[in-house]
């Protein structure tokens, strides 16, 4: 009995974390259809509207000034291109990236897994880990894998560069092991370049990541020679693209601390779960110190535990290095741990875990089924996306200048205009600070119909986006929108 049994519990212990995955990959697939709005989404649709009228020549993504932005990346000079040689919408374009973000992610997860275990349920698991094995509370980050906030930046190049970062350390991790020529190493460093191009925050995830490769491989003198000539050639790339001065970057991140500060609060509810996966890599580390994930995991931790120290906020988007390896190993100890005891006994807390990590994130079923069809415990935990701003489209055209608020700020953009204050922060942009007092004072009670007029003046405004309190003289009401918006023609 018992021999006949096991081929089919074996198969089982396969195919379940392959079906389990595989309803993952089609809810988000879906979930690409409906492309939920909340976050960055505006920004990224506003950098595809200023590539599309102006490859060359875009512009600040957001405000009506000449300035560089970080936006302006490969993959977005990519999709920007692509929108202006079909005529397609912007979300049309946004969904097609989507599409190709997503399945880089799944293949290069696949690809990178097979470098750490033959067993054919560990890519399954793994990927079933990194959207799932977070915390009971969650979490909506751009370059963070969780369900929900995989859902909500699925269109984003953060996805992309995550994909690429995924294949990049399985082609290098196969590559150091190897006797790979002068060309396989100066692709490696092409793709790098690119991912950090990208994604700034991912491509310093992808380096932790690619150091823990290069550490536990112990490469001898030819490898690392040909690794320094990979690192020349991408530092030679990063120089060269004219978007944006990439090296700039470095001493911009102080303006980026205080929106990153919100990374260190709540950690336990935001990350407990893959504490399970701490205690594996603690079993990897006891096997093998040189171990790639342990190594990557420490490199991680690191990081965020010195940004949190020094108030480096910002550090704290290296978090994903200190979870992508604790979320894998965890996956892989369930199909690699000693006794079949073991193993199952492992498999268990897995998938209490798993299932305890699906129900904090069991709100993104929204995103793809009516809330009113939702279970009453289900509906609770989702968060309507936002609206947008399609209501303002009939009269705004693109290259309009719109005073609107923060909120408003980041989504307006998406549509063509431009608003007067950024509604993110831009380090390239050397009067944001003055553009932001501007909007403030602007919208302030006290504030008189003198001064408001000067600040419109100067921003050549020609719309306003406010509350029905908004309105006053030199402002024309021309259409009203959700939650008692307004927009108004400023006349002359």
């Amino acid at each position: 009995m018992s021999r006949t049994a096991q081929p089919g519990g074996a198969r089982a212990g396969r195919v379940l974390p392959q079906a389990a995955a595989a309803l993952v990959l089609v809810l988000l697939l879906l979930v690409v259809v409906r492309l939920p709005w909340a976050g960055d989404l505006g920004m990224h649709a506003a950098t595809i509207q200023r590539l599309r009228h102006s490859l060359p020549h875009p512009g600040n993504p957001l405000v009506d000034a000449d300035t560089p932005s970080p936006y302006y990346s490969p993959w977005m000079l990519l999709l920007g291109s692509l929108a202006r040689l079909t005529g397609l919408s912007v979300f049309v374009i946004l969904r097609m990236g989507a599409l190709v973000g997503l399945g880089l992610l799944v293949t290069g997860v696949w690809r990178y897994v097979r470098t750490l275990s033959g067993h054919r349920a560990a890519p399954a698991l793994a990927l079933l880990s990194l959207v799932f094995l977070w915390g009971t509370v969650a979490f909506n980050w751009s370059g963070f894998l969780g369900l929900n906030s995989l859902a909500l930046t699925v269109s984003y190049p953060s996805v992309f560069a995550l994909g690429l970062t995924f294949h990049f350390w399985a082609w290098l991790t196969r590559t150091v092991g190897g006797e790979a020529g002068w060309g396989r190493w100066l692709s490696l460093g092409t793709l790098w370049a690119l991912i950090l191009l990208c994604h700034q925050f991912t491509g310093v995830v992808a380096s932790l990541g690619a150091l823990a490769v290069l550490i536990s491989a112990r490469p001898g003198r030819v490898v690392l020679a040909r690794l320094g000539a990979a690192l020349a050639f991408a530092a030679v790339l990063l120089w060269l693209w004219p978007y944006y001065d990439f090296f700039a970057l470095f001493s911009a991140s102080a303006d980026l601390e205080a929106i990153h500060q919100p990374l260190y609060q709540d950690l336990m509810g935001r990350f407990g779960l893959v504490l399970l996966g701490v205690v594996a890599l603690a079993l990897r580390a006891r096997r093998d110190r040189r171990d790639p994930l342990v190594l990557f995991f420490v490199l991680g931790a690191l990081v965020f535990a010195a940004g949190g120290l020094t108030g480096h906020y910002s550090w704290g988007r290296a978090l994903p290095a200190a979870l992508i390896p604790a979320q894998i190993a965890a996956a892989l100890e369930a199909v690699s741990a000693g006794r079949r005891a073991v193993r199952a006994g492992w498999a268990c807390a897995l998938l209490v875990a798993l299932a305890v990590g699906a129900w904090a994130q069991a709100g993104t079923l929204g995103y793809v089924v009516k809330r009113s069809a939702l279970p009453g415990a289900v509906a609770a935990k989702y968060r309507t996306p936002w609206v947008g701003y399609q209501w303002i489209t009939p009269w705004v055209k693109y290259g309009d200048v719109v005073m609107a608020r923060t909120y408003a700020s980041r989504q307006i953009p998406a549509y063509g205009p431009y608003t007067v204050a950024p509604g993110y922060p831009d380090v390239f942009l050397p009067d944001a600070g003055r553009r932001e007092t501007a909007m403030e004072r602007y919208f302030a009670a006290g504030t008189s119909v003198q001064d408001r007029r000067g600040i419109l003046r100067e921003y050549r405004v020609q719309w306003v986006v406010g509350g029905r309190s908004t309105a006053g003289p030199g402002l024309h009401r021309v259409a009203a929108g959700p939650d008692g918006q307004v927009l108004y023609r400023v006349e002359p």
